[in-house]
């Protein structure tokens, strides 16, 4: 009787030791890989033309810009051209009622009144969003140029760390007198940024000219042949980036254009990130 109880005994203990050694390793496995998911970061930018398809002059489309977002999957989204409570537009915000159907977090950076209501640009995020600011950014009072702006939140990632993302749109007026000012504000708030950092938008102006060449200053573009994203049919113009600093904490892993003509009369742009910090 005695042996036997020891055979349980040590058949117990062998057990206990195999599963020590074999489980762990299992769940530190599924921890690596989903870990290694959750390294990676995909970006869109979209300005949405207030969900009116310039295809259809008068009607606004919000399930087309939803479904286009939802097809892409991105962590985070940069939003320009929103509407909230304007006469051409409707009731509610633009971005809260994309970001509920998404089930994703938002955060509204006000430009301008407009039609009764506002228009700015906007923040969609997976992950919680904090520290929430709008940057008024200049404009020369002389050029009668609109008021454009920056909205910046922190982001908390998956894994615990810490990133700042932001949405811009620049100025549209033909000279860029008021688009270089913008710039030069964007990149003194980036570099005095201690966190990594994204920002995203409709920047009007495309590689080569003086603005993108001061943005290239301070921030990376995930593109550096860019592929144009205006107008959405036979497009000629590359005017909409994902940019990042430093350099170091991100790799950049895919740019794309995405080809969707429907929904807005610019397309969106879209680029995965490993995590390197």
């Amino acid at each position: 009787m005695k042996y036997q109880i020891w055979i349980l005994i040590m058949g117990a203990t062998a057990f206990a030791v195999a599963s020590f050694v074999i489980f762990p390793s299992y769940t530190m496995n599924s921890m690596t890989t989903k870990s290694k998911k959750q390294s990676d970061l995909r970006v869109m930018s979209y300005n949405i033309h207030h969900a009116n398809p310039p295809s259809q002059k008068d009607s606004i489309d919000i399930e087309a810009i939803v479904n286009t977002i939802k097809k892409q999957d991105p962590d985070l989204v940069a939003l320009q051209e929103i509407d909230e409570n304007t006469e051409r537009s409707g009731p509610g915000n633009q971005a809260e009622i994309i970001a509920k159907k998404l089930k994703m977090n938002f955060f509204f950076g006000k430009a301008i009144d407009f039609e009764g209501g506002s228009y700015g640009v906007a923040i969609l995020s997976k992950y919680p969003l904090q520290e929430e600011k709008v940057y008024k950014l200049p404009t020369n009072p002389g050029t009668g140029g609109e008021s454009r702006v920056l909205a910046l939140a922190q982001v908390k990632l998956p894994n615990g760390k810490f990133l700042k993302f932001g949405s811009t749109h620049l100025d549209a007026q033909k000279e860029n007198t008021n688009r270089v000012l913008q710039i030069k504000e964007i990149a003194e708030i980036s570099s005095k940024e201690e966190l990594p950092l994204i920002i995203a938008g409709d920047f009007n102006a495309s590689p080569g000219s003086k603005v993108i060449n001061l943005l290239d200053e301070e921030l990376t573009r995930t593109c550096n042949n860019c592929e144009p994203t205006i107008p959405v049919n036979n497009p000629l113009r590359a005017i909409d980036f994902i940019t990042y600093a430093p350099k170091q904490s991100f790799l950049m892993k895919d740019h794309k254009v995405i080809d969707e003509t429907y929904a807005s009369d610019h397309l969106p742009v879209m680029a995965t990130l490993k995590i390197n910090f």
